[in-house]
């Protein structure tokens, strides 16, 4: 959830951001801005993914109903034939002719049954939105620009940040395509992972990479608590990439795994930790 990485205000940072909280924009309409944001952007991409884990699992389905009951008709229509002949020469076998064929019958009746069971499980549609509740996230860089911590502008940080992180993604996905698996970038600040990679384009084990770009010189990065739990939670399947940017915007990948120890109870109280970049990324092994 996206409010595990978050924590309430300091009373002085209160005091900082209680001008940008007296807004005319936070005065009017916030609810209404939080559907407009859901009926455009959220409620698409859930419906999305659900769409495509749920058609990729009813195709699964269909095709074991097909191949087991068609193969069940397809015997008893014999067995009736068989039965058949048996009864016009004359024989009395221990099964009717017409009990083997209401058999058939009752199945091809449950094959057309479950097919349209599974089809209607298929047809997914979205309800309205509804805002049951909301937050106002003050960003930590915005608190850092107003205590004067930060000299930066704004836009030139982002600016920044956006091309370090795009080669950094871009570098995992190509390193993800070179070792034979397909990945898919997800949705802008999803929780807990960037990248989630299948071995094969079907059926294949999934990989949820959580990546981290850093300009080469930097000392620290941050993790927060959804990535560390995410983490934590599929072992198995959880990569940290750190992706090392130099200045001439080439990049050297390294992946870490089971990059945290201890339990989820070690991380519940915390939103966010940092960790020296020297250190993971030596840790960190170059992708095979």
């Amino acid at each position: 959830a996206p409010y595990l990485d978050y924590r309430p205000l300091e009373e002085d940072e209160l005091e900082l951001v209680r001008p940008l909280i007296a807004e005319e924009w936070l005065e009017r309409g916030v609810e209404r801005a939080g559907v407009d944001y859901a009926i455009a952007e959220a409620v698409p991409r859930h419906l999305a993914e659900v769409r495509e884990e749920t058609e990729r699992r009813v195709a699964a389905t269909k095709e074991a109903v097909h191949r087991r009951l068609t193969k069940e008709i397809a015997y008893w229509d014999h067995r009736a034939e068989e039965l058949k002949e048996q009864e016009l020469a004359g024989r009395k076998p221990r099964m009717s002719s017409g009990r083997a064929r209401q058999r058939a019958n009752d199945l091809e009746e449950r094959y057309r049954r479950r097919m349209e069971e599974l089809d209607r499980e298929g047809q997914l549609s979205s309800l309205p939105p509804v805002v049951v509740g909301g937050a106002l996230v003050i960003p930590r860089g915005l608190l850092e620009r107003l205590r004067g911590e930060r000299s930066v502008e704004p836009d030139v940080h982002a600016r920044e940040t956006e091309r370090v992180e795009r080669l950094a993604v871009d570098a995992v996905l190509a390193t993800e395509r070179s070792l034979g698996r397909h990945p898919v970038e997800m949705p802008r600040n999803n929780k807990g992972y960037d990248i989630k990679s299948r071995a094969d384009g079907h059926g294949g084990g999934l990989l949820f990479i959580e990546v981290k770009g850093r300009a080469a010189g930097a000392k620290e990065f941050t993790v927060t608590r959804s990535e560390i739990l995410t983490a934590l939670n599929k072992p198995d399947h959880f990569i940290l990439a750190l992706v090392r940017v130099g200045e001439d915007d080439a990049t050297e990948v390294r992946y870490l795994r089971r990059p945290f120890k201890g339990s989820e109870e070690v991380y519940f109280d915390m939103t966010s930790a940092s960790y020296d970049w020297d250190e993971l990324f030596s840790r960190g092994e170059v992708p095979a």
